[in-house]
């Protein structure tokens, strides 16, 4: 009878994948709050940094191709 219910209750794929998704997710180890605020952190400083260095590229080489044009 057991069998039945069980076999009944993954006959159904949302059922299924609701339940397997919850196994999942009870496997995973969690950040703390600390180490959450510190690479949040890390990855704002990077993306700033980064979006600088871009940006300055594109400032130079925008220029130049402005400078080029002109001049020839």
């Amino acid at each position: 009878m057991a069998k039945a219910r069980t076999a009944a209750k993954d006959s159904n794929p949302i059922t299924r994948y609701v339940r397997d998704v919850r196994a999942e997710l009870r496997k995973v180890t969690w950040p703390t709050r600390e180490q959450a605020v510190n690479l949040t952190i890390v990855v704002t400083a990077v993306t700033v940094a980064l979006s600088l260095f871009l940006g300055s590229f594109d400032f130079i080489f925008s220029r130049l191709v402005e400078f080029l044009i002109v001049t020839f």
